[in-house]
């Protein structure tokens, strides 16, 4: 039967059928639906897009579209990730190879290649230094991690004021903890509005963008070897990518959206949602950009707010009150958010 339902639906939460369509709908409408409308859509259930009421299992409640989205983006970052890693191990893998054979005589100018592997710290230096100099309207640069600790913003600081001096336009992505680092607010302010900075739970790895023209990503894990990228397709799809974050981030100038949910903070919600995922600590800490130490201290306290015993029982806690996806704040205020926070009575008809 599963087997039958799966040829019957061969699609993903991007494209929903249209009888899953309808179901899903109803789903979100009324806060769950019988069991028994979604036998004939088992997709709903195959995609995660509906589970089981945890007060009576004879109703299905929807996962909030918010989530759905947010897996679908997430799924997009793995795949440029991904991307990433193999084109840079490939690169590396094959460049040896191309040292073998009769080069020619224009092989010993930079400029003609389109992919270049930068290895060392000083060939990287003197590539983004080349690029700087020749970069005349626009950089774009995602920079992971957590707080940026003041010899990484004091080595690039020349390469910045150079930049503004010749009117260069300047966009950087950061990780949310970022905002916490008193050196990343000082190199803004000397900068002006030359720099424009937002922050996202997540970002990429390291990317730097000069005129849309040539790109930097990391080609291992330490950094110490580079791509340089010259190839319009992938220089362009590179700043695809870093524009569609972009539009999801927030500026740094404004706050944090709150949570809508009393006593647990946006890091929290954040944090939540990557255990929903089933992620170790270790990953929740790297991909925030905080450490495993402040990591499990915020589970402490989503434990000891959401009155869970054990993992097994938070995560649990974490699905009833609606955490294990983003939230959006509600505009009437937080009281009717935080009334959330209680766990649903067996005989509530819904859990919104």
């Amino acid at each position: 039967m599963a087997e039958r339902g799966r040829d019957e639906h061969p699609h993903g939460a991007d494209r929903l059928c249209e009888a899953g369509d309808r179901v899903y709908s109803r789903a979100v409408r009324r806060g769950r639906v019988p069991r028994q409308d979604a036998e004939a859509v088992p997709c709903l259930l195959e995609l995660a897009l509906l589970h089981p009421d945890p007060d009576d299992m004879d109703w299905l409640v929807p996962t909030s579209p918010q989530e759905v989205m947010t897996r679908l983006l997430r799924g997009v970052y793995d795949e440029v990730s991904a991307s990433q890693r193999r084109m840079g191990s490939a690169v590396a893998a094959f460049e040896w190879y191309t040292r073998l054979g009769p080069q020619p005589a224009q092989a010993s100018g930079a400029e003609g290649t389109a992919i270049r592997v930068l290895d060392g710290p000083s060939r990287i230096q003197a590539a983004l230094d080349e690029a700087t100099q020749a970069c005349a309207t626009e950089v774009l640069t995602v920079q992971p991690g957590g707080i940026r600790p003041e010899h990484e913003l004091t080595e690039g600081l020349h390469r910045a004021l150079a930049l503004r001096g010749r009117g260069v336009r300047m966009r950087d992505l950061y990780t949310h903890v970022a905002r916490h680092g008193h050196g990343l607010l000082n190199y803004l302010e000397l900068m002006g509005e030359s720099v424009e900075a937002r922050t996202l739970d997540e970002v990429i790895d390291r990317l730097i963008v000069f005129d849309r023209t040539v790109a930097f990503i990391p080609a291992n894990a330490d950094r110490t070897v580079a791509l340089e990228l010259r190839h319009p397709a992938l220089v362009q799809y590179l700043g695809t990518v870093f524009e569609r974050f972009w539009r999801l981030a927030i500026p740094l100038t404004a706050p944090l959206p709150d949570t809508g949910i009393e006593g647990i903070s946006h890091r929290e919600q954040s944090i939540a949602a990557l255990l929903a995922e089933g992620h170790q600590d270790a990953v929740i800490a790297e991909r925030l950009g905080i450490s495993v130490r402040t990591c499990r201290a915020h589970i402490a306290r989503l434990s000891e707010t959401l009155g869970a015993a054990s993992r097994t029982q938070l995560g649990v806690r974490i699905a009833q009150v609606g955490l294990d996806g983003p939230r959006r704040p509600m505009s009437g205020g937080s009281s009717s958010t935080a009334q959330s926070l209680s766990l649903p009575d067996q005989g509530s008809p819904t859990v919104r």
